[in-house]
């Protein structure tokens, strides 16, 4: 190669970004994980991808997928999810963005895939349903998406364990058994002869003890497909993910279960979890556990250390501003704080979704597209997410983002504004 002024090498562009994908390779963290479970009515099912691809072919774009759905009244529903719903996130997120525009653009998509795989699952007449807890695995950058009462857990390396899900089960969640009675739905507990009451809170008709799930059409749309969705980093010191059914955690505190499987890899840990679970408890569900650890590169493969607090009520996190700077970031991870880049939880489509501006709310073909199942729409059939609703920040109901009809009455029967399955004329 010649050489360029003063004797110094010109180095190629391509040979510039090859060296540049390297260096964020060797930054990144490996992801080590196992899972294991035991079955007692075969409704329990799990998802684990470590191959995927922001861009495709270029292997420092790589992110996994992991998670449970613990199914109920069948395992149509867990199955039919498993199957679907990443390709239904995917399909929601903009084409060509890079990774912090894309990391930005999950949660909203994450909403978008939900509800998309509720709504064509019900289509299909079936009745059962599933909880899902739904996780993906970026670099430093964990997003979680969860309807039900399966849990996500996050044990740091120093020890503090942080709960990456809300439980949706009527009997703790005062929120949600408000929200299911104002859409038209009945909460109460299961009656006997005699007038006594037994059992969990549970919504009627339909008997479901849980406020959101994907599936469940005979229970009534106020049972929503909308995930609780958060989106944290974590401190270049890693940290291991407990993903599990409740048959884990109706056996086992979020703190017992990390420190049950503390010192084995992530390989063997799950199978320890199950075996402590049914030590407490014994097999009266299914139970389900798959076990992350996110390592540094220079750490040996290895569990989180032993503890030095442990904090049940997210207390760790650290709220992002728009103009943090990497300067701050990186001090956060320093002193390995968690640090928290995205919450929310409302089951309001026009919360979730938000606002589109005017340049993204078309297609390539110029056509309107509907935010939920990505349908093109002439202009003059999209309707505003926000139109007619009391939930919307929106002064403007003609903005996006749009939905077909069928999502609107979808949207607008989970609201209680409409029984399920009447059509919008």
């Amino acid at each position: 190669m010649a050489a360029g002024e003063g004797g110094r090498r010109l180095v190629p562009l391509a040979a510039l970004i090859r060296r540049e994908a390297k260096a964020e390779r060797v930054d990144s963290p490996s992801v080590r994980y196992g899972s294991a479970a035991q079955s007692k009515k075969g409704e329990d099912f799990f998802l684990v991808r470590t191959d995927c691809l922001r861009v495709p072919g270029n292997l420092s774009t790589a992110y996994s997928v992991f998670a449970v759905f613990d199914g109920h009244n069948g395992n149509a529903a867990a199955i039919f999810t498993r199957e679907n719903l990443l390709n239904h996130v995917l399909s929601a997120i903009p084409q060509g963005l890079g990774r912090e525009e894309w990391l930005q653009a999950l949660p909203r998509a994450l909403v978008a895939g939900f509800v998309k795989t509720d709504k064509e699952f019900q289509s299909r007449g079936e009745t059962s349903g599933t909880t899902v807890t739904f996780v993906i695995v970026d670099g430093w950058t964990i997003t979680v998406a969860s309807v039900g009462d399966s849990r996500c857990i996050l044990d740091a390396r120093d020890g503090v364990i942080s709960l990456l899900t809300v439980d949706h089960r009527l009997e703790e969640n005062v929120e949600e058994r408000e929200r299911v009675t104002k859409s038209g739905g009945e909460v109460g507990r299961l009656s006997i002869v005699g007038g006594a009451e037994i059992g969990p809170l549970r919504c009627w008709p339909g008997g479901l003890c849980l406020s959101r799930s994907i599936g469940d059409m005979d229970v009534g749309e106020f049972i929503v497909p909308v995930p609780y969705v958060k989106q944290v980093k974590i401190s270049n010191a890693g940290g291991r993910l407990i993903i599990a059914s409740d048959g884990i955690w109706d056996a086992l505190p979020s703190e017992m279960a990390a420190m049950s499987c503390r010192g084995l890899p992530a390989e063997l840990a799950p199978r320890q979890v199950v075996k402590e679970a049914l030590r407490t408890r014994g097999l009266k569900d299914d139970t389900t556990c798959i076990v992350v650890d996110i390592v540094p590169p220079e750490h040996p493969v290895g569990p989180p250390s032993p503890p030095k607090k442990i904090n049940k009520c997210n207390c760790f996190f650290r709220n992002r501003s728009r103009d943090s700077s990497s300067k701050l970031a990186k001090k956060l991870s320093a002193v390995g704080i968690v640090e928290e880049l995205f919450e929310e939880g409302s089951a309001m489509l026009a919360e979730r979704l938000g606002n589109d501006s005017s340049t993204s709310v078309h297609t390539t073909s110029g056509l309107f597209m509907c935010a939920i199942c990505q349908v093109d729409l002439a202009p003059s059939e999209g309707i505003s997410v926000h139109a007619g609703s009391f939930f919307s920040t929106s002064s403007k109901p003609w903005q996006g983002p749009f939905l077909c009809a069928a999502c609107r009455n979808k949207k607008d029967a989970m609201e209680g504004k409409r029984p399920s399955g009447v059509k919008v004329l």
